[in-house]
């Protein structure tokens, strides 16, 4: 499976930190891109972190009847009842931890790194930093679940015992979403938090399976709360 990669980087110096923001099913880093240009009038920019936006590769997706798409992984059904399908899933995670060692390449530790997404992007990010690398700095995750057996569980269940510290999760889920109902995703949230997870979970109102300018907004200030500019970046003061 190939993983394109679209890069937003710093206009003004080098990155000290990354966002790596995954976009949904059946869509592309681009096109997210584009969505949140929109909301907000202008590009995510935070002078000091790079942001990655990579586009899933193509493969034939279940629920649309076999069809080829844009996903992370394959699944059974759209479903927190279903199994989840750990042999697709399996097969991403090198290409998003060969993103996240890319940056270490660069300097960029894990505590520097922050990953996102919406819908199926939210989903692989929960099991980047619950899973793959508990160091990351956050994880947020928008209109987002974790099927009932997810591998995540088993995986917080084992770091619970060694009382190991875990990414601050950030979750957000449209009341009004008919697609991922609101409950998965506060079962989702209050399953991770019982393992050890400390975050919050806000849901938006008069929002269905969508991104929202208020929601993008409070993400942004978030991360930069989280990763803040180091402070040989930040401007001399007479």
């Amino acid at each position: 499976m190939s993983l394109m990669l679209r890069n937003i980087h710093p206009t003004s110096r080098a990155h000290s930190a990354t966002l790596i923001f995954l976009h949904g099913s059946g869509d592309t880093g681009s096109n997210l891109v584009q969505w949140i240009r929109f909301l907000l009038g202008r590009d995510m920019d935070f002078g000091h972190i790079k942001v990655i936006y990579p586009t899933a590769p193509l493969q034939p997706y279940t629920p649309l009847s076999g069809e080829q798409s844009n996903v992370w992984f394959d699944r059974r059904a759209i479903s927190i009842d279903v199994l989840e399908n750990r042999k697709s899933i399996s097969q991403i995670y090198d290409k998003i931890n060969d993103i996240i060692n890319n940056e270490a390449e660069l300097g960029i530790t894990s505590n520097r790194i922050v990953v996102g997404g919406f819908s199926m992007g939210g989903a692989l990010a929960l099991h980047t930093g619950f899973h793959l690398n508990k160091n990351l700095a956050g994880i947020f995750a928008c209109s987002s679940f974790l099927n009932r057996d997810s591998i995540v569980y088993e995986s917080l269940s084992q770091t619970l015992e060694t009382g190991s510290d875990l990414p601050e999760l950030r979750m957000y889920h449209g009341v009004k979403d008919t697609l991922v109902p609101l409950d998965w995703g506060k079962e989702t949230f209050d399953n991770l938090t019982r393992l050890g997870v400390k975050g919050k979970f806000i849901p938006l109102d008069n929002t269905l399976h969508e991104l929202k300018k208020r929601e993008i907004v409070d993400i942004h200030d978030w991360i930069l709360k989280k990763l803040p500019a180091l402070p040989e970046e930040l401007p001399n003061k007479l």
